[in-house]
């Protein structure tokens, strides 16, 4: 069975992991720092820092932007539920702006009339559908305008650039940066996420959340009178100054995280290919045509592509069934968030975003990962070739 996505693990990886194990070090040590310092680095931001999980991470993200109750935050409709839930995690309201139809990104315009109509945004978070970059350069000064933070949703886009060359996550447009490193992205964790920041005092607020609330670094003490005896801190003293959560991340995922990532370039370099594979025996279909382009920028998380059923005289479901029947998985990403029950209940209206609900009729997501051969790429190939045309 060829899946629609799939984490490569080689010796490299289960090498590092058990030095992790023989270390002494489970948690809290190292392998973290070194992790951050890697994506630091490679995406050119100041500070950052590693959580649980991507989710964790746009929780967290949230609350430094300060959303909360009686205010929102603005996402795509065409993203995984956390982008959305991290508004619901801290009790403000989640709010959604149309996709370009040809990016299947937010689009600036939607946006911009998203905001006109709610004054109370205080963040605003751009999803890097499938790998592929927003159109940031207008959504930055919209989102700014607006007195909103962005949050970039970069989940998917590990690697990617902007149209300057720059990588995703440098800062450049938005004050956090999240990505994830679920097993199915660019380089596996298990499960792990990273927020990219270039402000100190968002960095330092990160810290603290991350860990039960509790100072980090060198935050400045509360009640100095319980931290210091003989005019000295006392080497036991802690504080927590808010409430935070236990979104740590482990040295164990981080050492996986590692190894992954000094191949992540090699990763890339077969996703690019495959996609382009993809991409030339999709030209001359008539009924299928991929999603997105710009390939020069994405990161290449997955690959969709879009199928009018009607004139292929199918349906997704059969066509699924169809494909599952010649051992090729392949899903959807994603069903519009405002169609999920938990919202509806919220009063959103799935027609209110048509762009999304087109885009959701045609869609369907197709086997990309760095193990995936030739040989059964050109089975997908030809499979689709005969089930759709």
């Amino acid at each position: 069975m060829i899946p629609y996505g799939r984490q490569h693990i080689d010796e490299q990886d289960i090498e590092a992991v058990v030095a992790v194990l023989k270390s002494g070090w489970l948690t809290q040590g190292p392998a973290v720092d070194r992790f951050e310092e890697c994506i630091r680095d490679y995406v050119g931001a100041k500070y950052a820092v590693a959580v649980s999980s991507g989710t964790a991470g746009l929780h967290l993200a949230a609350i430094a932007a300060g959303v909360g109750p009686g205010k929102a935050l603005v996402t795509s409709p065409i993203t995984f539920v956390a982008s959305s839930n991290a508004a619901l995690y801290v009790g403000g309201s989640p709010l959604f702006a149309d996709v370009d139809p040809a990016t299947v990104n937010m689009s600036p315009d939607c946006l911009r009339a998203t905001l006109a109509r709610h004054k109370n945004v205080r963040a605003v978070v751009p999803v890097h559908f499938g790998g592929l970059p927003c159109d940031m350069e207008a959504i930055g000064p919209i989102a700014r305008d607006a007195g909103a933070t962005i949050i970039e949703d970069a989940a998917h886009a590990l690697g990617a650039t902007y149209p300057d060359g720059s990588r995703v996550g440098n800062g450049k447009y938005a004050v956090m940066t999240m990505f994830s490193f679920h097993p199915v992205k660019a380089i596996a964790a298990g499960e792990g996420g990273m927020l990219t920041t270039n402000d100190e005092k968002i960095y330092r607020h990160l810290l603290r959340l991350r860990s039960h609330g509790i100072n980090k670094l060198d935050d400045p003490l509360e009640v100095v009178v319980e931290a210091e005896t003989d005019g000295m801190k006392n080497p036991w003293y802690h504080e927590m100054q808010e409430l935070g959560y236990h979104y740590r991340i482990t040295d164990i995922q981080c050492a996986l995280a590692i190894a992954q990532f000094k191949r992540l370039e090699q990763f890339l370099a077969r996703r690019r290919t495959l996609v382009a594979q993809y991409d030339r025996a999709f030209a001359d279909f008539e009924n299928l045509r991929p999603a997105q382009g710009q390939r020069e920028i994405s990161g290449h998380h997955i690959y969709v592509v879009r199928i009018d059923f009607a004139k292929a005289k199918t349906t997704r479901a059969k066509l699924m069934r169809d494909l599952r029947g010649r051992d090729i998985v392949s899903q959807v990403h994603y069903i519009p968030v405002p169609m999920q029950p938990v919202y509806r209940r919220l009063g959103m209206t799935p027609r209110d975003y048509p762009n999304a609900l087109k885009y959701y009729d045609e869609a369907l997501t197709i086997p990309l990962f760095y193990d995936l051969t030739d040989a059964q790429q050109e089975h997908v190939i030809g499979t689709l070739k005969e089930l759709v045309r």
